[in-house]
């Protein structure tokens, strides 16, 4: 895959959960569906820039159809570990492969000059999949040994969404994963509630 693949397109990516790891495991949400958003090397490609874990541009030449099996596999990793805590259960196959995976040394980066002289950042070489990989195990591993952060694991109340976020807000009173859908959902279904019982 060339850098224009990677670039951008009209897949409309959501990057509101906190953390990467969590970003990762939010794209499970249309493969429940039966639509897996990661499904094609180019989807993925633009996943991992939309994350950010590759700086737009970034030639990914290695890019195929088997990098897509190892995102999906660690992304049901992620899933399972990070429901497991929230539920106070064990999983203990997933902790054990994505303890593999942070083993491995994530992409290098440097900082280099754009058009305007201003520092951006930029991968040292084209990324090995398991150093992105990498990348996102030590995310998890990050995140689930944080107390701080693990205590801040929500998982939305909208209407059949599953999406688990890190509520940062003050006061702790996020509920949903986006304000602007799950939550404008909820707006617009409590005023037809509201509107129904006035006309009762």
């Amino acid at each position: 895959m060339t850098a224009g693949a990677t670039g951008a397109a009209s897949y409309d990516w959501r990057f509101d959960s906190g953390r990467i790891c969590l970003d990762l495991m939010a794209t499970a949400e249309t493969a429940a569906e039966g639509r897996e958003a990661l499904a094609q090397a180019g989807r993925l490609g633009r996943w991992l820039v939309g994350a950010g874990l590759v700086p737009a541009g970034t030639a990914l030449p290695a890019l195929d159809i088997g990098w897509v099996a190892r995102f999906v596999e660690l992304r049901d990793c992620v899933g399972q570990l990070v429901r497991a805590q929230i539920d106070g259960r064990r999983a203990e196959s997933a902790l054990e492969r994505v303890n593999a995976l942070a083993a491995g040394a994530p992409p290098a980066i440097r900082a280099v000059p754009d058009g305007d002289g201003s520092l951006v950042r930029a991968l040292s070489a084209a990324p090995e999949c398991g150093a992105l990989l990498a990348a996102i195990a030590r995310d998890t591993v990050d995140l689930l040994t944080d107390p701080a952060a693990r205590a801040r694991l929500r998982q939305c109340e909208g209407d059949n969404c599953r999406r688990v976020y890190l509520d940062t807000s003050r006061g702790r009173r996020r509920r949903w994963c986006s304000s602007e859908v799950c939550g404008n959902r909820e707006r617009v279904a409590r005023h037809r509630r509201r509107t129904a019982a006035a006309h009762l």
